[in-house]
């Protein structure tokens, strides 16, 4: 299977920056998309921003502007650059792929997620 491990999270006081992290690790034969996806407490998952091969980047109307997501396919890995950071960004991020894996028995799609990276901003 795949995993992913994010990295970066923190506090950070409102107006500030944090850059997350997610590494994918596994028998990967192709990634074709990689994202974000926060949860605050009392709410429901919602997307941030996602990164497909061959189209734009996507981004939440709350986050444009603000927010940028890249992806470094050598290394598997995809990052959210987030500036101008709000009190409501607050949240536990996850990220999250979506693949090609090999197998024992062949090629199979993966769909993953990371274990979360709490960000919280103070004011």
């Amino acid at each position: 299977q795949v995993q992913l491990v994010e990295s970066g999270g923190g506090v950070v006081q409102a107006g500030g920056s944090l850059r997350l992290s997610c590494a994918a690790s596994g028998n990967i034969f192709s990634i074709n998309a990689m994202g974000w996806y926060r949860q605050a407490p009392g709410k429901q998952r919602e997307l941030v921003a996602t990164i497909k091969d061959g189209d734009r980047p996507m981004y939440a109307d709350s986050v444009k502007g603000r927010f940028s997501i890249a992806r470094d396919n050598a290394k598997n890995t995809v990052y959210l650059q987030m500036n101008s950071l709000k009190l409501e960004d607050t949240a536990v991020y996850y990220c999250n792929a979506e693949g090609t894996y090999s197998s024992a028995t062949g090629y199979r799609g993966f769909r993953s997620w990371g274990q979360g990276t709490q960000v919280t901003v103070s004011s």
